[in-house]
């Protein structure tokens, strides 16, 4: 009877996450001795400890034996047959991508269509995304074609260059949109939106106690909310504040230059890595900018966004899309937007966002 309770609950958990943490473990194991308390175990933590470990265990035999019979894609990516032998034999743990940062689907299953229609819903896309007004064929099409996609960008790790030519669509706001939450099952940009504001008092609260190089970093961005900024510029002076006070440098992230500066901006952007551009007609942060855009590996992949905020969220969702690692430089800030923000995968934190996240709880 034990053997088949923990193969059930294992399928079942594996339905939905293939490495579930231990907060997830916990969650099941309280769930059923909270429904079934004949399984309840009085000598362990809450009654439940025992199952968690149970469990543990059960889902890495579980993973195992998926894995030995090629039963799961998203197993296989994480096997060392899928890697070479340079990289395999001193580094077994190069490259491997378990869903890590909140993912629901890191690597989908293979759908009932063939590699061959969907290379010809990825084609006809070519043509729908040149139609005006088209975006909810494109975002069917896209959705359709999410498993196909997200296979070939995990598995062949194309250059953004080669992306943009053949996934055009995903390379719009409302396509980033959707191609995370299809990725975490969660909205991005109404998310990060509501959340940012939410917790902005607090926030304040926090940048305004910091002493020291911070606050002098900040008074000038602080000041600006001082003036009745609207909006849009008092999200990016949250931000940009944040940014500092997580030790991390805003220039860094976001390239600001003002419209006279084009031709500089655009050498200087060539040799990016990754960062959001903004573009204003002088350098007040009460301008509005003109242009707000993001930059890629030296590729503008993203530009007119409405606001320094948006292009902030945009680059986030990018590299959940994309599959790339946080812009080096800014792991705390991305952490920060992923853990605190968007409450994906918070129940694990480094000591510094731990620590932010405790002050925005006292400071409510």
């Amino acid at each position: 009877m034990l053997s088949d309770i923990l193969e059930r609950l294992a399928e079942k958990i594996f339905s939905y996450k293939a490495y579930p943490t231990d907060a997830d473990l916990s969650d099941v194991a309280e769930a059923l001795t909270r429904k079934h308390h004949c399984l309840r175990q009085p000598d362990s933590f809450n009654e439940s400890y025992g199952w968690k470990l149970k469990l543990k265990s059960k889902m890495h035999n579980y993973r195992t034996q998926l894995r030995s019979h090629g039963l799961s894609s998203e197993l296989m990516v994480n096997t060392l047959k899928s890697k070479s032998r340079e990289d395999a034999d001193p580094f077994p743990a190069k490259n491997v991508k378990k869903a890590r940062r909140g993912e629901a689907n890191y690597y989908p299953q293979p759908s009932g269509d063939s590699p061959e229609n969907l290379e010809q819903e990825r084609a006809s896309l070519l043509t729908e995304i040149k139609i005006r007004n088209n975006e909810r064929t494109i975002r069917e099409k896209m959705a359709r074609t999410f498993q196909f996609r997200r296979q070939e960008i995990v598995d062949q790790k194309p250059t953004i260059e080669n992306l943009m030519e053949r996934w055009p669509a995903l390379f719009q706001m409302g396509e980033v949109d959707a191609e995370f939450q299809r990725v975490t099952t969660v909205p991005l940009l109404t998310r990060f939106m509501a959340h940012l504001d939410k917790h902005s008092p607090q926030l304040l609260k926090i940048f305004r106690k910091k002493g020291g190089t911070t606050k002098a970093k900040t008074a000038t961005i602080l000041e600006f909310l001082d003036q009745g900024a609207d909006a849009n510029i008092r999200r990016e002076c949250i931000l940009k504040a944040l940014i500092i006070y997580l030790g991390e440098h805003v220039e860094d992230l976001l390239k600001e230059y003002m419209v006279s500066q084009k031709d500089q901006a655009v050498q200087e952007l060539e040799r990016t890595t990754m960062a959001v551009f903004v573009f204003r007609e002088n350098s007040s942060l009460l301008q509005q900018p003109q242009d707000v855009g993001i930059i890629i590996d030296g590729v503008e992949v993203l530009n007119e966004l409405p606001s320094v905020a948006a292009g902030v969220v945009m680059l986030f969702g990018l590299c959940y899309a994309l599959n790339m690692e946080y812009p080096q430089g800014f792991r705390f800030t991305f952490e920060a937007l992923q853990k605190i923000l968007m409450e994906l995968g918070s129940n694990k934190m480094t000591s510094k966002i731990r620590k932010l996240s405790g002050e925005l709880k006292t400071a409510q």
